[in-house]
């Protein structure tokens, strides 16, 4: 398959593809005579394994250790359980932060009349800095 098919198949870009091969996440496939790269099916399924691994929010590194274990038959699942549960804790790190922002905006917006005068205490608790806010 060429890359516009492999793109297709997958739903990832051909740019996304392109960087994946130039960080090492991709294999370099195949050149035909015409220079155009030449993918195996394998290379569907890692693409996929890519994208799913991203829209669960792992990182590159993350998604390189992934697919090394998934690469290697004789891996424990235990490693690859223990990455996921570590990112699993990232992810529930950063739902509180997004959730102590919110709050902090909401308890912004409450204090804010909304009307024709100027005066804002969005505005003034933005300035203020940290003090005082959700952590």
């Amino acid at each position: 398959m060429n890359i516009g098919q492999v793109s297709t198949a997958t739903g990832v870009s051909q740019r996304m593809i392109r960087h994946y091969e130039g960080i090492g996440l991709m294999p370099p496939p195949d050149r035909r005579d015409n220079g155009y790269r030449d993918y195996p099916p394998r290379s569907l399924e890692r693409l996929r394994f890519i994208a799913n691994a991203r829209d669960l929010g792992f990182s590159i590194d993350e998604i390189s250790a992934l697919l090394a274990l998934w690469d290697d038959r004789t891996r424990a699942s235990s490693e690859v359980k223990a990455i996921a549960l570590e990112h699993a804790g990232d992810l529930a790190r950063k739902a509180a932060a997004l959730e102590a922002m919110r709050q902090t905006l909401l308890d912004l917006a409450d204090g804010c009349s909304g009307d024709a005068r100027p005066d804002c205490p969005i505005l003034a608790g933005l300035a203020e800095g940290r003090r005082g806010r959700h952590q």
